[in-house]
């Protein structure tokens, strides 16, 4: 197995009009040996150019592609000892599966016995013994996508790289696969870059994820770190489903409290503040007066009661404009103060559209933003 650096690498394009696009912007990333990286962000954020610099399908602007401490940024892609599985399973639909699998190998002109070997291991591990004589349009999905990794495997790469590849792929199956996935990892300690724009999947394989957009990472990190603790706006609003709430105003004093008020529910001549956390006091006092942005996840609002004070958050009273049914959960998407704020409650305990209700939340459970920059106030 390997380890991979990158080391400043960019990449341009030539866009409509001869604008250049730049593709990657100057990403510097590591990724040790046997471990499974997740590369995530929006689509044309630059994850797919990435996977292809690393494999040499394409050469860099600038910057360098280091295995083992060997820089390969100008090596043939042949050489390499890297294997791609795409979103597309690309399988010669002429060839049984088992032939699919071992062409590799038959290209490279490997000796019939170890053709065997290697292909009697990888069908085990992946299932695959009782259709590797079936052509791939005889092949499930699922099974299509194993021969796919199977064809990879078998070659014994140094880097798989993964992009997208469970995406055309019904829900219960890409679970399945992606549980795979994840056991092949720690089974054979192969060095995977798993390439995906699903942020829920990012986080349920676990380990190291790498944020990306508009060809720039913005945060790598591992998948807690990721979700309790986003760099910047983007990584926040990016890593929430359903979406965190984001809410633009000010940080005022008032006595021995600092607070956020929201600029939305002034610009209505309505008051609503949130009691800043006292562990992050010291850090907001710099923020007086100043602008910036307040996020809180849906799954920490929660329907509640006036009583309950505001001392340590804050309670808003509104109108709720939906419910979205989650099965056990629903989310409550309540109108108040000129802004809308999402709250992931049991099903049992939603309010229907057009009631008045109240929402609350802690000030521990509240993220901070800086307007001009976008990062986390920390």
């Amino acid at each position: 197995m390997a380890s991979v650096v990158l080391e400043n690498l960019a990449k341009r394009f030539r866009g409509p009009g001869g604008r250049d696009i730049c593709a990657v912007r100057e990403v510097n990333l590591s990724v040790g040996d046997g471990e499974l990286l997740v590369l995530v962000g929006p689509s044309g954020c630059g994850k797919t150019t990435t996977l292809r610099l690393i494999a040499g399908l394409e050469a860099p602007e600038q910057g360098n592609v280091v295995f083992d401490g060997s820089i390969v940024t100008h090596v043939d892609p042949r050489d390499r000892q890297v294997a791609m599985v795409f979103q597309n399973h690309a399988l010669y639909p002429h060839m049984t599966a088992r032939e699919n699998i071992e062409s590799a190998l038959k290209w490279r002109k490997v000796k019939p016995e170890e053709i065997e070997k290697r292909v009697g291991e990888i069908t085990a591990l992946l299932k695959l013994n009782a259709c590797l004589h079936r052509l791939p349009e005889d092949l499930s999905g699922g099974e299509q996508q194993r021969v796919a990794l199977g064809r990879a495997l078998v070659q014994r790469p140094k880097v798989l790289l993964l992009d997208e590849p469970l995406s055309n792929l019904d829900a219960p199956l890409r679970l399945q696969l992606r549980r795979e996935i994840a056991r092949l990892n720690r089974q054979l300690g192969l060095t995977m870059i798993y390439v995906t724009h699903d942020q829920s999947e990012a986080l349920a394989l676990g380990g190291r994820i790498a944020v990306m957009d508009d060809g720039a990472l913005q945060q790598v990190a591992s998948a807690r770190d990721i979700y309790e603790q986003p760099a910047n706006l983007f990584v926040a609003g990016f890593f929430s489903l359903p979406p965190m709430n984001l809410l633009p105003g000010t940080i005022t004093a008032g006595g021995p409290d600092i607070f956020f008020e929201s600029s939305a529910a002034a610009s209505r001549g309505e008051i609503f503040r949130v009691v800043v956390d006292a562990s992050i006091r010291e850090r907001m006092e710099r923020y007086t007066g100043k602008d910036v942005t307040m996020g809180v996840r849906p799954e920490h609002v929660r329907l509640g009661c006036p009583s309950e004070g505001t001392a340590n958050g804050a309670v808003i009273c509104g109108v709720v404009e939906a419910v979205e049914l989650l099965g056990t959960e629903s989310l409550v998407v309540l109108r108040a103060g000129g802004a809308s704020i999402a709250a992931r409650v049991a099903t049992c305990d939603a309010i229907p559209p057009g009631e008045t209700a109240m929402v609350r939340f802690g000030a521990h459970r509240v993220y901070f933003f800086d307007n001009v920059t976008g990062r986390a106030i920390v």
